[in-house]
């Protein structure tokens, strides 16, 4: 059987076709070689490669549990489809090599799951039971762990602990129960740093059987990991032993402006469900709203243990769930508040300018290096609108634009979108939002604020002084008794 992950409405199709991915799966058969028996008992692989953000994607009928569900939309990802075998949702995985656009232009080398990284969201329902073939078509082993899942110990997928590693070229299967509802993820847990670091990871969603009373019904629910990666001016391929200095900053492996917008209907309840695989912490901030946190990857959050955010702290290996009403129309913000990871590759080894008097030295300077620009001497607001040269494929620091000028934004950034007016199952970018009389900061004349001043140099303090106020720890060799 083979499916199609839908566009959303207004994007391009997916760029998957049934003759290249036939001839994907012969080569794996090979590789393998599986009779071909065993190949007519594995579901068909189905591959997407577009960044676009694919549709909600809904079975045909109602699902195994006999319930209609309300799908996710994973932000620039898709759903993966489904066969029911004899009551049991099977699916298919293909571990291999991508090419991953992380923003118009910007191409990145990476390994991920059936044509992209992150991988597709998996989406199912409390009490289903599940199939996963899983295919490596990666140059090493690989295995993979369902994070926060309730399963039997040999379906843990930590390689060398619950089972053997899966070899280049051969397919495991996991088959276990959706116990309970939630949001999870899936990545490797064999040769873990390297496979991650190049992006092997994906979303899981379990939804309630039924009406829970801790899940409130949504009208629109999105999904997104974060990721981080050390991709070097100039190049395509991660560097995967960095441990802290990664310079490029991801949601779902899409940098803004690549990052699709949040859409949301006037007063429809939103649920936003975040998964963090980087190596630090990620506190994501709304702008015009506040939310709650419902839950995390333990679970629903009791309704006594909520309360009222408008930044949400997720921690390395965390899931969490954000839920808001978009009762105030407009273009809002959304971003981590680490000011670094809203910014791209050339900011974190550009010294600081600020302050520095560059009069009678930038001609003098441009003879001896032509291509010499004063940059930073105000701030680095300027490199929003500079165009300068960058090596081939680098992502700029500063980029995106907005409808009054540059964003001065890049990495984790993106916007919420909420109108009046739009369809139950309309998720296309509305354009920017039309303000309303009245209703914008605008200029005042008040004549010209006077120039800043430069602050005269405070004199060094003297050798004394500097003996006088530092002291030294009592005890032997500095350390007190």
């Amino acid at each position: 059987m083979k499916h199609t992950p839908p566009s959303s409405p207004g994007s391009s199709p997916p760029s998957s076709s049934r003759r290249h991915w036939l001839a994907g799966a012969a080569t794996a058969v090979a590789a393998a070689s599986v009779s071909r028996v065993a190949l007519a008992a594995l579901p068909e692989p189905v591959q997407q490669t577009s960044a676009d953000t694919a549709g909600p994607w809904t079975p045909p009928g109602v699902t195994g549990a006999g319930r209609p569900y309300h799908p996710v939309v994973t932000l620039n990802g898709w759903t993966l489809p489904w066969r029911m075998n004899k009551g049991v949702k099977e699916f298919h995985l293909v571990a291999e090599p991508v090419v991953r656009e992380m923003a118009p232009g910007f191409l990145v080398n990476m390994w991920g799951y059936n044509g992209q990284s992150p991988g597709p969201t998996i989406e199912v329902v409390e009490g289903d039971r599940v199939r996963l073939f899983v295919t490596n078509r990666l140059p090493e082993h690989t295995t993979i762990h369902w994070h926060g899942q309730r399963l039997p110990n040999g379906m843990d997928g930590v390689g060398g602990l619950n089972q053997p590693q899966i070899p280049v070229g051969k397919t495991f299967v996991y088959e276990f129960e959706a116990r309970r509802p939630g949001t999870f993820m899936y990545h490797p847990h064999a040769d873990e740093m390297v496979q991650m670091a190049m992006g092997m990871m994906g979303f899981w969603v379990t939804h309630p059987k039924g009406r829970h009373p801790l899940i409130e019904p949504v009208q629109r629910d999105y999904c997104f990991l974060l990721n981080a990666f050390d991709v070097q001016p100039g190049s395509m391929t991660p560097q995967v032993n960095t441990m802290l200095e990664q310079n490029i900053w991801a949601w779902n492996s899409r940098v803004f402006p690549g990052i699709t917008p949040l859409v949301a209907r006037l007063g429809d309840r939103v649920r936003v469900r975040v998964g963090n695989l980087t190596m630090t912490n990620h506190p994501i901030h709304i702008h015009g709203i506040e939310f709650e946190v419902t839950g995390t990857d333990g679970g629903p959050v009791p309704k006594t243990a909520r309360w009222p955010e408008v930044t949400t702290d997720v921690a390395v290996g965390q899931m969490r769930q954000l839920e808001f009403i978009a009762d105030e129309p407009g273009d809002w913000a959304m971003h981590c508040h680490k000011s670094h990871h809203t910014m791209g590759a050339m900011g974190h080894g550009v010294p600081t300018m600020i302050g520095t008097d560059h009069r009678g030295l930038v001609r003098p300077l441009q003879r001896a290096n032509p291509d010499y620009m004063v940059m930073g001497e105000r701030g680095m607001a300027d490199m929003g609108e500079m165009q300068m040269e960058l090596p081939a494929n680098t992502f700029p620091m500063m980029t995106g634009s907005g409808p009054y000028g540059p964003i001065e934004m890049g990495g984790m950034f993106t916007t919420l979108k909420v109108r009046a007016g739009l369809g139950a199952n309309d998720y296309r970018d509305p354009g920017d939002y039309a303000m309303p009389p009245g209703t914008q900061a605008r200029p005042v004349d008040v004549g010209q604020a006077p120039a800043a001043s430069r602050p005269s140099a405070a004199p060094a303090p003297d050798q004394a002084t500097l003996e006088g106020t530092a002291r030294k720890p009592a005890g032997h060799g500095g350390h007190p008794h």
